[in-house]
């Protein structure tokens, strides 16, 4: 594998080694539930229908995702199907973040018109001013002050945190639970998704209910 791409793994590996790790835990069936619900809306021959998120704001969660796991060498977010994860996320083991996600993306489209005056949307910029919104996000201490209600400290640091451990969580999920699109997740991280369920098979494995035989017929009689 490309060694640039190295420094991104081990981002991954090590977000999903500390809050992820917790929360991926925590909440493993509604999390896996959702990343099955991903799975077959990102494959769906018919339009998805976001169950929590307007279309509007699918479309900047979708583009910040992009940017927090980017496709370059390897697959990114949208491969992954993050973006409907994160939708149902937010109806279930996540709904008590819709407040944030409500104030947070906000602030990033009023960010996003300050820093870019002619924009009004995120999703809107090219991926180097993505990236520059995103820098400012992402440091909340920061002495840019947001005109309205919103305290952008605290929102910033609350959505910012918040949407980079659901988007992480969406693309590094098991995908025998359904989600991570392709072991788009797992291959950005080095992991074979072939690690265990490969002949031979030993008779310990016989009645394992993740077993599944191998390709090609071999275990036909």
């Amino acid at each position: 594998m490309d060694p640039s791409c190295k420094p991104r793994r081990e981002f991954l590996l090590q977000l999903a080694g500390t809050a992820g790790a917790a929360l991926i835990s925590a909440q493993w069936p509604a999390m896996a539930a959702a990343a099955q619900h991903a799975h077959e809306a990102k494959n769906s021959p018919k339009p998805y229908k976001f169950e929590v998120l307007s279309p509007e704001q699918a479309k900047e969660v979708e583009a910040i995702a992009a940017r927090i796991i980017p496709t370059d060498e390897l697959p990114g977010a949208t491969e992954a199907g993050v973006v409907y994860f994160v939708d149902r996320a937010l109806k279930t083991f996540a709904a008590d973040s819709r407040p944030i996600y409500e104030t947070g993306l906000l602030h990033v489209s009023e960010v996003t018109s300050k820093t870019f005056p002619s924009l009004t949307k995120f999703s809107a910029a090219t991926a180097d001013q993505q990236d520059r919104i995103l820098e400012i996000l992402f440091q909340p201490e920061t002495s840019e002050k947001t005109p309205g209600r919103h305290r952008p400290d605290a929102t910033t640091t609350d959505f910012m945190q918040t949407i980079r451990l659901h988007v992480v969580a969406g693309f590094l999920i098991d995908p025998e639970a359904g989600g991570n699109r392709d072991y788009v997740g797992w291959k950005v991280i080095g992991r074979d998704p072939d690690h265990s369920f490969t002949s031979p098979f030993g008779f310990y494995d016989k009645d394992y209910p993740g077993w599944l035989p191998a390709t090609g017929g071999a275990d036909k009689k």
